[in-house]
């Protein structure tokens, strides 16, 4: 038994220290939901804040963004596992700066706590964790031969995933027996384990690129400014009206400098390929499904259902198991049957389990809620082998980094632009349902009445998203459809 199980684990035990460090990456994207309610509290935000709460994960998720293309091509240059290591130390530091965040203007200037040096931090944080996947999926095309990569990709996406399902239990437990610092902490221990292991691979090939970083600084400040005018979509301003302008102007000056520079960061050679271009649109609504469900999830649990942060995350974790179980489902039936069937069936699935979650009420109980969360979390899963494969089908091997960072770009662009615009109409809309319920009474009649109506208007918000993630899901179908259309498996 054990031999047989060595022969299966042997094509992709060297990615096993990348597939580790996704899975620390990951934890950290999807650990604040649980722990934000105790960082507010340390650093002065009201919970009512919602707009400006929400830039703890929006910030972490553009830096991760941000980073993945110039990684990816310093990958390409150096090597996977000097980037690896890299990524590693940046991210290591960071944990650090993240857990004494709130001491950080008292150290500096004597001043009181500050969000803002918590979502400084995050992002730097998040600079080392958003190279971890364009790295793993590049080397991929080094460590594991062609007849075993789509399960390859598969263990990669199974990785992110399953950091996800840890990230929020883990910081429910934090929360319960120590405080969210140790969140951060703990990160240490782990990146050291991650550093060591990875020493024993091989250094990856190193190819004569050159890295092109007035793009990649364009390309974050675009992201950056994407991401403000996102926010303000429920309430239009003049600064949500600068924001896209100045998207605009930079997104131009983004393709002048790519295509004049001697080795662009997007090398326009792969936007040639209908596959590549198809797997990023798929994954860039993939991602906005795919956010809207792993925060509205815990985010439920704690107002609607008055679940402790624990609970919410051990609710979460019925659809993030899902996800992991179907990245590896995914990965087998593209290396057997090719890239269609996963990736329709995925969205069809993903599409009704966001139907069922849309139809939820306060009465919503065992054993429905698994079942909905888990048919969701599956098709989800079933996803990330044939996007993977698919678009780097074709794509030349000094290219890989960066076109697994577009990829990877695509989908968290889509997890930003989801994010933000669900912070910004969910707001507006939870607003507008009990603009006409008083307050407070001290009548506990009047008292009750008050709570159900929040309650119900709380319900109405979440449902709402999850319809709206069902429809994006059936629109993704046609992008999915012309991406394995193009593609001869």
């Amino acid at each position: 038994m054990f031999t047989k199980l060595r022969q299966i684990i042997t094509p992709y035990k060297l990615l096993l220290p990348l597939c580790f460090g996704v899975f620390i990456a990951a934890d950290d994207q999807t650990v604040v939901v649980t722990l934000l309610p105790d960082m507010l509290a340390d650093l002065r935000v009201g919970v009512s804040e919602l707009d400006r709460a929400s830039w703890s994960i929006t910030g972490y998720l553009i830096g991760y963004t941000a980073a993945m293309p110039l990684m990816g091509r310093i990958s390409d240059r150096t090597g996977y596992r000097r980037v690896f290591l890299l990524a590693m130390a940046v991210f290591t530091l960071g944990s650090a700066l993240v857990a004494i965040s709130p001491d950080i203007p008292r150290l500096l200037y004597g001043g009181a706590p500050e969000y803002n040096w918590l979502v400084g931090t995050r992002v730097f944080q998040a600079i080392g964790g958003g190279a971890m996947i364009p790295i793993s999926i590049a080397a991929v095309g080094e460590l594991v031969d062609g007849k075993h990569r789509a399960i390859a990709y598969g263990l990669i996406g199974a990785s992110a995933e399953a950091g996800g399902v840890f990230g929020p239990l883990w910081g429910g437990g934090i929360t319960t027996w120590l405080s969210w610092e140790w969140a951060f902490w703990l990160n240490i221990p782990l990146t050291v384990v991650a550093v060591i292991w990875i020493m024993r691979n091989p250094p990856g090939k190193r190819n004569n690129v050159k890295v092109d970083i007035p793009t990649a600084t364009v390309f974050a400040a675009s992201l950056t400014l994407l991401t403000i005018g996102l926010v303000r979509i429920g309430e239009p301003d003049a600064l949500m009206a600068v924001s896209l302008i100045a998207t605009a102007g930079l997104f131009a000056a983004l393709v002048f400098l790519n295509n004049r520079a001697p080795d662009p960061l997007f090398p326009p050679s792969i936007f040639k390929l209908p596959t590549f271009n198809y797997s990023n649109l798929t994954y860039f609504l993939v991602g906005a499904v795919l956010i809207i469900g792993m925060v509205t999830v815990p985010l439920m649990a704690a107002s609607v259902f008055a679940k402790s942060p624990l609970e919410g995350g051990l609710q979460l974790l019925r659809m993030t198991i899902a996800i992991s179980l179907g990245a590896l489902i995914g990965g087998y039936i593209t290396q057997h049957y090719g890239t269609r069937i996963p990736a329709l069936a995925g969205l069809v699935i993903t599409t009704v389990g966001f139907l069922l979650l849309s139809s939820w009420t306060t009465d919503i109980a065992e054993p429905a809620l698994t079942i909905h969360l888990a048919i969701t979390g599956l098709g989800l899963g079933l996803l990330v082998s044939p996007i993977a494969e698919t678009a780097l089908w074709g794509v030349q091997a000094d290219q890989r980094g960066a076109a697994s960072a577009l990829l990877s770009v695509s989908r968290m662009v889509g997890m930003t632009a989801g994010l933000a615009a669900m912070t910004a109409l969910g707001t507006v809309q939870f607003q507008d349902l009990v603009a006409d319920v008083p307050a407070f009474s001290l009548d506990p009649d009047v008292q009750q009445q008050i709570i159900d109506s929040a309650t119900n208007a709380g319900v109405d918000v979440f449902t709402r998203f999850y319809l709206y993630s069902a429809i994006l899901s059936a629109v993704a179908l046609a992008p999915a459809w012309l991406m394995t259309r193009t593609k001869s498996d």
